[in-house]
């Protein structure tokens, strides 16, 4: 693997604020979000600027995710969007959070990291997931087949595409580029499964606190207890997804989140569209059980000004034991985006130049 270490250079960032202060990596989950009245077109370039930016800023690593049959999100082609993020950077690690291997031949994903790889040797991330990242109609027509959608057949796909990536495939079949080039492999989970797999394979793992908030710590309990050392980590390493707001004033910010939670009800019942604006999430009639919905959804998540967002970041770390955070931030304006990491970096961790 070419990152054995995911945290390999880096620094706690925060050093030097009063009271309690970030002490792990941040990261940036990006959806590619598509807002309403503008185009996916649009949605990449404001993923690019933002790529860009957060290098600026000294964070980690960015990552982008993969889903499908969803008018708000552009990401749904990782591989090829990595590749433009990485011409236009050019030190900060890329990466899929995730590429949902049931979606994919194993072989593709060996032939199509291991090209990203090559090209730009010590910067990609593989994030694998093993959900669809989609309804299962359009899982379907992805795949062409039923063959490999289901979770059993997760572990048997996993092990084929490690296999491509170390030669040790039986058979023929080279992955050229692909074997000998391989990403640093993380499993990405929001439940157990995922969690239990990554331990014992001795593979980083990455929560989705940021969709499902009550299955963090007991899947992150099951990582570090099933956890075996193995030649890409020597210790468990623990990377935790959390929505991120900030914005000058908790109200602000409260106000910029409207769209992101408005968004996620309308996909959860069947009505996906683009991103609205503030003021329309704002004005929509939230019904008794809608409403209960969203604060459910934000429960545990960051948001609001610097110190609120520093305070409760500091207790996710505390209560995760996480070696790493990601943060994402789905809001209509890109350059209210582009204004969070900048005060997450600035204000909350003190200066994430200083620990790049």
């Amino acid at each position: 693997m070419a990152d054995e270490n995911p945290h390999a250079g880096t620094k706690p960032v925060g050093d030097g604020l009063a009271d309690r202060v970030i002490t792990v990596p941040l990261s940036v989950l990006d959806l590619a979000p598509v807002a309403k009245g503008t185009t996916a077109g649009a949605a990449l370039q404001a993923t690019t600027e933002l790529a860009r930016r957060t290098e600026e800023l000294g964070y980690h690593r960015f990552w982008v995710a993969e889903h499908h049959n969803m008018p708000a999100i552009a990401s749904s082609a990782p591989a090829v969007l990595l590749a433009h993020l990485a011409a236009n950077t050019s030190t900060i690690r890329l990466g899929s959070g995730g590429v949902m291997l049931p979606n994919h031949a194993p072989l593709v994903v060996a032939e199509q990291f291991g090209t990203l790889e090559a090209l730009h040797p010590g910067r990609i991330d593989l994030g694998i997931g093993r959900a669809p990242g989609t309804d299962q109609v359009t899982a379907l027509a992805l795949r062409r087949t039923m063959e490999g959608l289901s979770a059993e057949g997760f572990p048997r796909e996993l092990t084929d595409l490690m296999n491509y990536f170390s030669g040790e495939k039986p058979g023929q079949i080279i992955a050229t580029p692909g074997r000998g080039e391989q990403p640093a492999v993380w499993l990405l989970g929001s439940s157990g499964f995922s969690a239990q797999l990554a331990g014992l394979l001795g593979l980083p793992f990455s929560f989705a606190h940021h969709f499902s908030s009550q299955n963090t710590l007991p899947a992150l309990a099951l990582y570090r207890q099933n956890f075996r050392p193995s030649q890409w980590l020597d210790k468990p390493y623990a990377m935790v997804a959390v929505n991120a707001v900030c914005a000058e004033t908790d109200e602000r910010a409260e106000w910029l989140a409207g769209p992101s939670a408005l968004s996620f009800l309308k996909l959860r019942s069947g009505r996906p569209e683009p991103l609205s604006t503030p003021d329309e999430a704002a004005a929509y009639p939230y019904s008794e059980i809608e409403r209960e919905f969203v604060v459910a959804r934000r429960d545990g998540q960051a948001m609001g000004s610097p110190e609120t967002v520093r305070r409760q970041l500091t207790d996710l770390v505390e209560r995760t034991g996480a070696d790493e955070l990601m943060l994402t931030t789905l809001v209509y304006d890109v350059q209210d985006r582009v204004r969070s990491y900048e005060l997450i970096a600035e204000q909350v961790a003190g200066g994430l130049r200083q620990g790049a």
